[in-house]
């Protein structure tokens, strides 16, 4: 408990740094593009540290998701050979890569949003879009839309009740971590199940479901 105290006042000094704006503007950026690691927990924990400054920091986030998302549209546009290729395999998603280029041909700005409003790699999306050619105000807009929604939302929430949240937590810090981890658990093993991901079967009434190569689109 006294290590996990200590990891949180840590993190949560960081959070309220400075530059902390600068860190949360780069790997929302980055994140869009090619980095792995989310700008999400440093998104929580600045809203958490500062809650009167909570739609502020989601705003960065926002353009600076969206700027990046834009670089990985370039990536994908004009260095998907070069650069792309490589990039989609050093993040494991080689397999992935032409389903995510047939939901985007048949679903367009749609599968754009939900890709920027959920956990589905954004990257994917971004540099997919750009390979596909797809057009780049459509794009634009609906990245603008997916990212407002899953950023901006988390700063209304902390703005409005940030200030009680942080106490909560500052005293009930490990319970408040173990209900975490039990719905981070509980929510993959449901997302797994609803996915049919058990039996490995495809959605027959998907069309893009059962594609493994860009040949087939």
């Amino acid at each position: 408990m006294g290590l996990l105290r200590g990891l949180y006042d840590w993190t949560m000094a960081k959070a309220s740094h400075p530059k902390a704006e600068w860190w949360l503007a780069l790997f929302a950026f980055v994140e869009s593009s090619f980095f792995p690691i989310p700008p999400h927990p440093l998104l929580g924990l600045m809203c958490l540290a500062e809650p009167t400054k909570a739609i502020r920091f989601a705003l960065i986030c926002t353009v600076a998701s969206v700027v990046g998302g834009l670089f990985g549209y370039l990536i994908g546009y004009f260095l998907y050979e070069a650069v792309g290729v490589w990039l989609i395999g050093a993040l494991g998603l080689t397999e992935s890569f032409p389903i995510a280029a047939c939901y985007i041909r048949e679903q367009g700005a749609a599968a754009v949003f939900l890709a920027a409003g959920t956990p589905i790699p954004f990257k994917l999306m971004t540099i997919t879009a750009g390979f596909i050619e797809m057009n780049l105000v459509t794009f634009t807009i609906a990245a603008i839309a997916g990212r407002a929604l899953i950023f901006m939302v988390v700063g209304v929430l902390f703005r409005v009740f940030g200030a009680p949240i942080k106490r909560i937590i500052d005293e009930y810090l490990g319970t408040v971590t173990t209900i975490f981890v039990v719905l981070v658990v509980a929510g993959f093993v449901a997302i797994t199940q609803l996915r049919g991901d058990g039996d490995g079967a495809a959605d027959p009434t998907d069309p893009c479901a059962s594609v493994t190569s860009l040949e087939q689109l």
